[in-house]
């Protein structure tokens, strides 16, 4: 997931498109991202690009070796899903 990065200064992760940006905003606890929200704009929404935000962001974590706390019921429900993630809930 090479298109989904990290804007720590921003306290979120980021995934542009066609001049959109998707966001998940964060707060970092120790090695925990506390997600606790999401918004994908208007024109992107119902095309599977929250997912690929998701995953992207759980992927970027599974590479630093830190958890997850889903505050988000977005994030909450898309790693409910996918339990391939389940080792990185927080």
């Amino acid at each position: 997931m090479t298109d989904v990065r990290d804007n720590p200064s921003l306290n979120r992760f980021e995934l542009d498109l066609g001049g959109e940006t998707a966001v998940a905003l964060y707060r970092r606890q120790g090695d925990t991202l506390l997600v606790h929200h999401t918004e994908t704009p208007v024109a992107m929404r119902g095309q599977g690009i929250g997912g690929r935000l998701v995953q992207g962001m759980l992927e970027i974590a599974r590479e630093r070796g830190e958890k997850v706390a889903p505050r988000c019921g977005f994030v909450r429900r898309f790693m409910d899903e996918h339990p391939e993630y389940a080792d990185l809930r927080a």
